[in-house]
């Protein structure tokens, strides 16, 4: 029987009830992979995953996602604190198939935050303002008046 174009295959059955997926050393219910996968955070800052942890494939991507949040949060509060703005926030997900049972899992993530700080102290700051002062008056004009 086909179904979509995916044919019945007869290959040895795995830990589990499942039948093992051509290619592949186990059932996606068993993968020792999988079990044994640790997710643990590379940053300086304090956050969640500082000692490596297990996650399950089906929760990784929610947890991930979860976790680079937690940076994009923190630069937002640093930003804040210290009289900063953040420029940018952009987090990456990366996913991968487990070798051994052929299941799609998140592999990492990473947040890029980009923070401007302004120095009033710093003379050519000062001349910058001045500067646009000059430039931005009447540049936006309100056509509705």
């Amino acid at each position: 029987m086909r179904i979509g174009g995916i044919s019945n295959y007869s290959c040895p059955t795995g830990y589990g009830s499942e039948p093992v997926k051509p290619g592949y050393e186990s059932s996606p219910t068993e993968c020792q992979s999988c079990k044994s996968r640790k997710y643990q955070d590379g940053s300086n800052e304090n956050v969640s995953f500082k000692a490596a942890a297990h996650i399950s494939p089906e929760a990784s991507g929610a947890r991930v996602r979860a976790h680079e949040a937690e940076h994009v949060s923190n630069a937002y509060s640093k930003a804040a604190k210290e009289g900063g703005e953040v420029l940018s926030a952009g987090v990456t997900i990366r996913t991968a198939v487990c070798s051994e049972c052929g299941r799609v899992y998140t592999a990492g993530g990473e947040t890029r935050t980009m923070i401007k700080y302004t120095d009033e102290s710093n003379p050519y700051q000062k001349n910058q303002k001045s500067l646009d002062a000059a430039i931005y008056p009447g540049a936006n004009i309100d056509t509705a008046a």
